[in-house]
């Protein structure tokens, strides 16, 4: 016996020894089986007490990407900024999650909430201190990130709740996390319940919930695809992309064409390659919009062009492959070179306009100064006051008219300024001081190059200008002097606008016609001035875009500083189309949610954000990747 009692040393072999022998000699055989039947049935119970192992990972397959989670509370209220909405992503689906993903919770009755990811979070699942050195030597020696630790939580925004009038309501014990799939109409309404907690999410996947949640019309013009963070939305359908279109039918309202629309972005965005699209679009053969007088008559379009660049149009792009073709041919997107494009070339002094990069027809024309009766501004380019203007519109241009007729010209006119005896008789009857007079005088001049040049007048083209189905181009890249350029564009475009509000107009071509204006550097034009032809331009245009649905009136507005577009004319725009933009007032003044404009400086070449709201949510968007007409020069 040692120091340790029982606990001495142990001879493994000693149950094999002598003295077991004689213990066996000395025990009966009965004696011998019933100690073998207990040591067994005390070896089979010590087994039975072992813990049996339990598998981590649950049975079954997964449905979704995680559940809705209370945690942290779940409530819907009317105040988004006290709703609280949070998912819990399993580790499997983390790497795919992106902020802005559409995610779906259906409810136990058939109804299913469509929301979008709003921020992504990882929580500790441990309360542990992981910012120390052991930690992070350990993460740095091994090539894999272990996510066991914590949890990945996803915030959710509700959109809308989608139902099925006809569909028959699901049972209250289906959990298998998919929508109601019936031959009834799906639809949408605004966010009224709370979904219950551990709802099983999953992506949105179908294009038909998708469109239904962000409210995008099935039919329309083509804008792009739908994007989250620069990446289209895949569904499983075929194609798998999801396009994006302007309504253009009466059944729900106006065609959205005659509400006006904004193509907002900076140099190198793809301004002009996407407007080159759109309007692609509107001058496809089957689109047609209806007459008072019942008649479908397609749409003109009149595209002031600043850069030269739309002319184009009238040409197939080279690169378009027939592959590509196929795929537009699917979707319904309109694709070509439109034949009946026509550049109607200013004539301005000795300046001349080469068309090389181009194969359109080209007719140059004139402003003929019968023009200024009904606008004088166009002969105001320097700013006139109040006291001016009036004794312009008032005095001068009624005296100049009844003397000279209607075909007086602008040289006849500026003679007629220069005669001294009419300066002296109007400023001692009091009509016009002399000082006034000559200021008007000053500011008329410097228009001899602008009215009245060798050129068939533009009053003698409507017909040939305005044509159903056919694209019209007023470049003035070859125009060297600005205040011309801006004469000529604001003079065209008031022919159009007057004829198309007149109630009885001069030109019937006009009025019967529907027709979209377009207007590259609307800035230029549209801009917020102290001067009163300025008042009366913004006055022109914004009546232009109250009326134009009632008058099939359409502006279509491409600028790179929406910030400079008066006001008055902004509020009326229906449709804003946002590509990559640098200036923060430029992104301040689109007036697009918080969360899409954060985006704006970063997006690449084609991404755009729209903003309509009688067509769909505010949706991020990718445009198609080549030009569906010829662009660019060689």
């Amino acid at each position: 016996m040692t120091d340790l009692g029982d606990f001495g040393e142990f001879d493994a072999d000693a149950d094999t020894g002598d003295g077991a022998d004689a213990d066996t000699a000395g025990s009966s055989p009965s004696s011998s089986a019933t100690e073998q039947a207990a040591s067994a049935s005390s070896t089979t119970s010590e087994q039975n007490d072992e813990f049996e192992p339990t598998p981590v990972e649950p049975s079954g397959d997964d449905v979704g990407i995680g559940t809705i989670c209370v945690s942290q509370g779940l409530r819907v209220a009317e105040d988004g900024d006290d709703t609280a909405l949070r998912a819990y992503v399993t580790r499997g689906n983390r790497s795919s999650i992106r902020i802005g993903s559409y995610l779906l919770a259906p409810y136990p009755d058939g109804e299913t909430l469509f929301c979008r990811i709003t921020g992504l979070e990882y929580a500790q699942q441990y309360h542990a201190d992981d910012a120390t050195e052991i930690h992070a030597r350990r993460a740095m020696r091994t090539d894999e990130i272990d996510e066991s630790d914590y949890k990945f939580v996803a915030e959710l925004e509700p959109v809308a709740i989608l139902y099925e009038d006809s569909a028959e309501p699901r049972s209250a014990d289906d959990s298998s996390g998919q929508s109601p799939r019936d031959d009834g109409e799906l639809k949408r309404r605004m966010t009224d319940r709370v979904p219950k907690p551990q709802t099983v999410i999953r992506q949105a996947d179908d294009t038909e919930e998708i469109k239904t949640g962000l409210k995008m019309p099935e039919d329309g013009v083509f804008l792009g695809h739908l994007s989250v963070g620069g990446e289209k939305v895949r569904t499983a359908a075929t194609p798998p992309t999801i396009d994006y279109r302007l309504k253009d039918d009466y059944d729900a309202g106006d065609p959205l064409v005659f509400r006006h629309s904004l193509i907002a972005g900076g140099t190198g965005s793809g301004k002009t390659h996407g407007a080159k699209n759109i309007l692609r679009q509107y001058l496809d053969e089957e689109r047609t919009y209806p007459m008072d007088d019942g008649r479908e008559v397609r749409p003109a379009v009149i595209q002031f062009d600043p850069q030269d660049e739309y002319s184009q149009m009238h040409d197939d792009n080279p690169d378009l492959d027939d592959e590509f073709a196929r795929r537009l041919e699917r979707e319904g997107i309109a694709y070509g070179g439109h034949e009946d494009t026509t550049a109607f070339v200013p004539k301005v002094g000795s300046a001349s306009y080469a068309a090389g990069h181009h194969r359109a027809e080209q007719v140059e024309f004139t402003i003929p100064f019968s023009m200024v009766y009904d606008n004088p501004w166009l002969v105001a380019g320097s700013g006139l006051n109040d006291n001016q203007y009036g004794a312009l519109v008032s005095v001068l241009l009624p005296r100049f008219r009844k003397q000279y007729g209607d075909g007086g010209t602008y040289e006849e006119f500026t003679t007629f300024l220069d005669d001294p005896a009419l300066r002296e008789e109007l400023d001692e009857s009091g009509r016009v001081h002399e000082a006034t007079f000559d200021a008007v005088r000053r500011r008329v001049l410097g228009f001899g190059h602008v009215f009245d040049q060798d050129a068939r007048p533009i009053t003698d083209l409507v017909h040939e200008f305005v044509r159903p189905g056919g694209l019209t181009v007023v470049p003035t890249y070859h125009i060297n002097d600005s205040r011309a350029t801006e004469a000529i564009v604001l003079a065209v475009s008031s022919l159009v606008i007057d004829q198309k509000l007149s109630n009885d107009p001069a030109y019937d071509r006009i009025k019967e016609t529907p027709l979209v204006l377009g207007m590259d550097e609307a800035h230029n034009f549209l801009t917020d001035a102290d001067s009163v032809q300025a008042g009366k331009v913004i006055n022109k245009f914004t009546e232009a875009a109250k009326q134009g649905r009632k008058e099939r009136l359409g502006l279509f507005l491409i600028t790179q500083d929406p910030q400079d577009i008066h006001d008055a004319v902004f509020k009326q725009i229906n449709t804003t189309v946002v590509l990559n933009l640098g200036d923060e007032d430029a992104i301040k003044s689109v007036n697009i949610p918080s969360n899409l404009e954060s985006k704006v400086p970063y997006m690449e070449k084609g991404q755009m954000v729209v903003y309509s709201p009688d067509n769909s949510e505010p949706v991020e968007l990718i445009g198609l990747p080549k030009c569906l007409t010829r662009h660019g020069r060689d």
